[in-house]
């Protein structure tokens, strides 16, 4: 019974957080959504920008310090191992739901393209960017990344195994693509308002904040074999001439992305 409990709350949790995924992307592109990035009344600034800096922090917060292994290892006491992770991507989820129903618009432009080459351009950017955030998540292993495959394990009696590392397609080139895709998914817009603009930056700063929490749990874990890779390849922007030299060929979940 605790199996199957364990599988329908990953599956109900995996819903949740695919239709937020989805719901993320016409915020940010203003898409036809109830609400955006940029729709809403505006309201009076210095709240609105007290407001949205709660928001991203409170999500900021939240998505760091559980991802960090002695959070893991303390939250695991009261959790079981098997929805640990579905646990951690149901309040990630929750705090995006918040951020997207608070949101304060604030419509100062920053910039306005309107010549149709450069919104194409920029919107075909944002597209990339969030085909490459979904593509990476498979590339390593998207069902894990999101708790299915440990409640399935959990299921069928069985434990997985250890991490372990590689570098499929685009993690020889970049060793971030899931946070090179937010960045160009954040910052491509022909429009781009104060509102968005403060989304952009916070959100930049975080992930460089977690870049840098990440790659040094990756390190405790992996030691030499990521520091290798850390040398070969570049964090976000894929550079000509640094790639990642063949290891072999072993699994990697990367436990913080």
């Amino acid at each position: 019974m605790g199996g199957i409990a364990s599988v329908l709350y990953g599956g109900g949790v995996y819903a949740l957080f695919f239709v937020t995924f989805l719901y993320a992307i016409a915020f940010t592109g203003n898409l036809a959504v109830p609400k955006t990035i940029d729709s809403g009344p505006e309201g009076p600034l210095i709240p609105a920008l007290v407001i949205n800096t709660l928001l991203l922090g409170l999500f900021a917060i939240q998505h760091s310090v559980m991802a960090r292994p002695a959070f893991k290892r303390w939250w695991t006491r009261f959790v079981p191992h098997a929805v640990e992770r579905t646990t951690y991507v149901l309040l990630a989820s929750l705090a995006l739901v918040l951020l997207f129903w608070q949101w304060r618009p604030i419509l100062a432009p920053v910039w306005t393209v309107s010549h149709p080459t450069g919104v194409l351009a920029l919107q075909a950017v944002f597209w990339l960017g969030w085909f490459l955030v979904l593509l990476s998540t498979f590339l390593i292993n998207h069902f894990e990344l999101f708790g299915l495959r440990q409640v399935w394990a959990r299921l069928r009696g069985r434990t997985l195994p250890e991490p372990r590392f590689r570098t499929p397609f685009i993690y020889k080139r970049v060793r971030h693509p899931i946070y090179l895709g937010f960045l160009l998914a954040f910052w491509a817009t022909p429009v781009m308002t104060a509102g968005h603009l403060l989304f952009a930056v916070a959100t930049t700063g975080y992930i460089l904040i977690g870049i840098w929490l990440e790659e040094r749990d990756l390190v405790a874990l992996f030691g030499d074999q990521y520091r290798r890779y850390r040398e070969q390849v570049s964090m976000l922007i894929p550079l000509p001439g640094r790639k990642a030299r063949p290891e072999p060929e072993i699994e990697h979940p990367r436990p913080a992305e």
